[in-house]
């Protein structure tokens, strides 16, 4: 389940270093290249209720061990690739695997123990190595491509699947039929539901990409929100829906959605600025800025130790409360601070990112509980798509909202608004 989480976190970090390789190797352009990133996150964002569905219907173990046998098989599948087209249709079947295994991966180690403590320690550490994935990435991936190929990178994920395939097949059981969904799956509401997560993710890279001014982000946000209205009327009058609305009415998994949600949102937007503040504003080039975003990746790994601590003095919901009031504290200082230099910036790096790192264990811990057995893949996937759409969503809103108040050139306005150099007009 270790494996299944860092593939995933990798997959998200480790090729965005060797898209320059890549793109001279297959002559795509840029937007192709965007595609290459895109194509795996918005698959991967659009299927995960659908899987999650399925797997609490079909067993967890068993789709957590086709999806990665899929995994293995489009990896490999590299070697042959000499176009970027066929580059991007790789990535988007690793998609369809990573939607498979990552909520099974919560789930199942949600079902090995039937302690809270042991939940969340159990939570915490395929959390930590999902972080781990996400910091060592673009480090592994330039000494990759310093004796490799650009190949290599999506090759090991061959090892690690069968690696995740193995440990899985030999350590843990099938799941029991009693405890699976015996419902048909909505066909529809698995459609509907889809579409309306790809439009909600594919509509915030159109605003940064096109523009709020232009018109097509704007029809793809109308399609996602009609979308989403015909996928709550179908849910609410499906003899089977494929997500009960009124399990997301229970206290412990509305306020759990809500604040990962709420936090990714927070997060994302907070990444997006300070990673435009550090090149533009205080003139870094990208190593730099890269080096000056370690508070935030430090904090995220090492602060797994604190988490247990934490929850067992004072509570899940205590600690709730606590890591949403370290995210607006972080958020805060970098409003009222951030132009006064880099250290201010690197204190609200370190709130935010000991926020997340509570908020994500936290949230996910209790909207499982909140769920029947039966449904606890569902909600993990719940779980991972309000952060992939509300992470999505807050990268839109920052550069849609740079781009209303500041028009022209980004390092002109930046120039203008007086975050230069750490100074303030």
């Amino acid at each position: 389940m270790l494996s299944v989480f860092l593939v995933e976190m990798l997959d998200n970090s480790i090729l965005k270093l060797a898209l320059p390789t890549i793109g001279r190797e297959l002559s795509a352009s840029t937007a192709t290249l965007q595609w290459v990133t895109g194509a795996y996150s918005v698959v991967f964002g659009g299927l995960m209720l659908v899987f999650g569905a399925l797997a609490d219907r079909a067993g967890r173990r068993k789709v957590m061990l086709i999806g990665l046998v899929l995994l293995g098989v489009a990896s490999l599948a590299t070697v042959i690739v000499t176009a970027a087209w066929q580059l991007i249709a790789v990535r988007a079947v690793m998609g369809i695997a990573a939607a498979m295994t990552t909520p099974g991966s919560l789930a199942l180690a949600f079902r090995l123990f039937d302690d809270d403590v042991l939940r969340v320690r159990a939570t915490t550490l395929i959390s930590t190595v999902g972080l781990i994935g996400l910091a060592v990435g673009p480090i592994l991936g330039g000494l990759v491509l310093a004796v490799a190929p650009w190949q290599a990178l999506l090759l090991v994920n061959v090892l690690v699947a069968a690696v995740a395939f193995v440990g899985i097949r030999a350590g843990i059981p099938a799941d029991d039929p009693a405890g699976l969904h015996r419902d048909p799956i909505d066909v529809a509401g698995a459609v509907l539901g889809t579409g309306t997560i790809v439009l909600a993710l594919v509509a915030p890279t159109l605003f940064v990409e096109a523009g709020a001014a232009s018109v097509l982000p704007w029809i793809a946000a109308a399609a996602a929100l009609l979308a989403g209205t015909g996928f709550v009327l179908r849910e609410k009058t499906a003899r089977h829906p494929l997500l009960d609305l009124v399990l997301l009415a229970r206290p412990l998994v509305s306020s759990g959605l809500a604040l990962k949600a709420a936090s990714g949102l927070a997060t994302a937007g907070l990444g997006y600025l300070v990673t435009l503040h550090l090149q533009f504003g205080l003139g870094w080039g990208p190593a730099q800025a890269a080096i000056g975003m370690l508070p935030q990746v430090v904090v995220l790994i090492a602060g797994g130790a604190l988490i247990g601590p934490l929850i067992t003095r004072v509570g899940l919901t205590k600690a709730a409360w606590l890591s949403a009031a370290a995210v607006v504290c972080g958020l805060a200082v970098y409003t009222a601070f951030g132009g006064f230099g880099y250290g201010w910036i690197a204190v609200a790096l370190a709130l935010v990112a000991a926020g997340m790192r509570v908020v994500g264990v936290v949230a996910g811990t209790n909207v499982m509980r909140g769920l029947p057995p039966n449904r606890t893949t569902i909600g993990a996937a719940l779980v991972d798509t309000s952060s992939e759409v509300a992470t999505g969503i807050g990268i839109a809103l920052s550069g849609t909202i740079l781009a209303l108040a500041f028009p022209g050139a980004l390092t002109a306005a930046l120039v203008g608004f007086g975050i230069v150099r750490g100074r303030r007009p």
